[in-house]
């Protein structure tokens, strides 16, 4: 059997990159082992901390038989306090989570028995796991008063039995509660780190959920709008034409067959309107919508000659040069005289009058100014008084581009 040549860059030096292609980094599997350890600990704690419990049992109970006079101070105490002594130290660790003061409490106990008759058990260093958990559970200031009582047998064992120098025995220690504190403040640090993280792509999603319904709030409104003044508009045309036919069909068949007629045109556009606003609004196929540009202010004089038609003698005046507008400057004054057109064809009487004027000054300001001679509604109200949104969509339409005045002259800026 033959070595392969390794492969070499250009320069001749192997490339070790190469060995390692499609190789796990270790950190990646040490984080997924860890990973499915916590998560097998959050699943299951009582199946976890039983098994733990009864390995950390069975080791203390191992060094109890014999192996822990190889470092007594007093290798006569009796069997039986040693048993006891490990057991303290071991099955307390059961509730060392939701219990963890309780637990050190008992093993504090052990601890001062096991120092006093110099057993030196190594079953003491299960002290060491409370003092986790309290790092890890509990506030800053009772965590320190614990690393204090959990070094106090220590400073009574070194006293009592004064084996080589005092520092020898308590300083590593001191060094060993210190390190397992800072290990459950640094494990506590960055749990609550992850959890803050959670915490606010959770308040960021339920952000973007708000942000969407709002999103969706004002579209309807939006359309909502368009569909009052696309049906509001025309039935008001259609309605005026079907009334004056109806009064011409005796006295005038031309002129009736001329109302028909401009009811169907009035009819087809409000329906293609409409379908175009709905087709929108679909999910399944948007892009089969029906696509046509909005109403803008050269339609105007169209919109003016299809009132007039419907019953309604209105004149149109226009001063200045449009020049370039937007296209949304330019639907909100055609709604806003197409809403004030309607109003007046169903509120103004029978012998109503209207007038528009459009005017474009200088600075690119639109002023739309709808005047009639109208005498209210057959009530008595006020054009625009009642519950309708007719005044309320034109102040939403100009608020947008500049202002509404109360005597019905908006403003387009």
């Amino acid at each position: 059997m033959t070595d392969q040549p390794r492969p070499t860059d250009t320069t001749g030096t192997p490339d070790h990159s190469s060995w390692s292609a499609g190789a796990e980094p270790l950190t990646g599997g040490m984080h997924r082992l860890g990973e499915r350890i916590r998560g097998f600990d959050l699943r299951r704690p009582l199946w976890w901390d039983l098994h733990l419990t009864c390995f950390l049992v069975l080791a203390a109970l191992v060094d109890a038989s014999g192996g822990w006079k190889t470092i007594a101070f007093d290798p006569d105490v009796p069997g039986w306090l040693v048993v006891l002594m490990s057991l303290a130290f071991s099955v307390p660790l059961m509730w060392r989570r939701t219990r963890p003061l309780t637990v050190l409490c008992v093993l504090l106990a052990a601890a001062l028995v096991d120092a006093w008759t110099g057993a030196h058990l190594q079953a003491a260093y299960l002290q060491l796991v409370v003092v986790f958990n309290i790092a890890l559970r509990l506030p800053l200031r009772t965590l320190m008063w614990s690393c204090a009582a959990a070094l106090v047998p220590v400073a009574i064992g070194a006293t009592r039995y004064p084996v080589g120098s005092w520092n020898q025995q308590f300083v590593p220690h001191l060094y060993g509660v210190a390190l397992v504190a800072l290990l459950g403040l640094v494990v506590r640090s960055r749990r609550d780190y992850t959890a803050s993280l959670v915490e606010r792509a959770r308040r960021l999603e339920v952000e973007r959920d708000q942000q969407t319904r709002l999103a969706a709030s004002a579209e309807r409104a939006r359309i909502a709008r368009e569909m009052h003044d696309i049906i509001g508009h025309n039935l008001s045309v259609i309605t005026g034409l079907a009334d004056g036919g109806a009064y011409a069909a005796t006295a005038s068949p031309d002129r009736a067959a001329q109302a028909l007629e401009a009811i169907g045109t009035t009819s087809r556009q409000a329906l293609a309107e409409l379908r175009r606003v709905l087709d929108v609004m679909r999910d399944d196929a948007p892009e089969a919508a029906e696509l046509a540009p909005q109403p803008a202010l050269t339609d105007i004089g169209r919109l003016v000659d299809g009132v007039r038609a419907a019953g309604l003698p209105v004149t149109l005046g226009v001063d200045g040069d449009p020049g370039t507008q937007p296209a949304g400057r330019q639907l909100a004054v055609y709604r806003v005289v197409q809403e004030a057109l309607t109003n007046t064809l169903k509120h103004g009487g029978p012998n109503a009058t209207a007038h528009v004027a459009v005017a474009y000054a200088d600075d690119g300001t639109v002023t739309a100014e709808i005047t009639d001679t109208g005498t209210g509604g057959h009530d008595g109200t006020v054009p625009g008084a009642g519950p309708g949104r007719g005044l309320t969509g034109m102040r939403e339409r100009t608020a947008l581009y500049g202002s509404w005045t109360a005597s019905a002259r908006p403003v387009c800026r």
